[in-house]
């Protein structure tokens, strides 16, 4: 019996990292990545500070059928950033039927001010790892 295997007994070739995920998701994330705001810009370096603490996040990161802009896979934590815009009432219900569909995925999501994360940093910080410590390991 021959067990090797040919080209065409092999699966194809993934376009994205997750079957959950869409090309189109990964193309908007990644597109995403190379456009931060900069508020998001601050937020990421913060982040990547509080890493030596054992909480790593990614940036851009497609969940279910929205981007989420940080997002701590450990706690399945979702930290989003609300400009301006977020305050107008047609924002306010689409960010709330997201919160909602990402809650019932299992995700927490904390929602924070750009101005937060330039105005008082380390108050963005204490937030964030308000909430980590609160929720439990994804994976524990």
């Amino acid at each position: 019996m021959d067990c090797a295997k040919t080209l065409d007994d092999l699966p194809p070739h993934r376009q994205s990292r997750s079957r959950g995920r869409t090309r189109e998701q990964v193309d908007k994330a990644r597109k995403l990545r190379h456009s931060p705001t900069d508020s998001e810009k601050a937020a990421w370096h913060l982040l990547r500070s509080i890493r030596f603490r054992g909480f790593k996040f990614r940036r851009q990161h497609p969940l279910g059928l929205y981007v989420v802009d940080f997002y701590c896979a450990q706690r399945r934590l979702v930290v989003e950033l609300d400009g301006s815009v977020h305050g107008q009432p047609s924002q306010v219900r689409r960010d709330t039927r997201r919160d909602a569909h990402l809650k019932e995925m299992g995700y927490a999501v904390l929602r924070m001010p750009n101005g937060m994360v330039q105005e008082a940093p380390e108050v963005f910080v204490q937030k964030v790892l308000d909430a980590v410590w609160s929720l439990p390991e994804a994976f524990g």
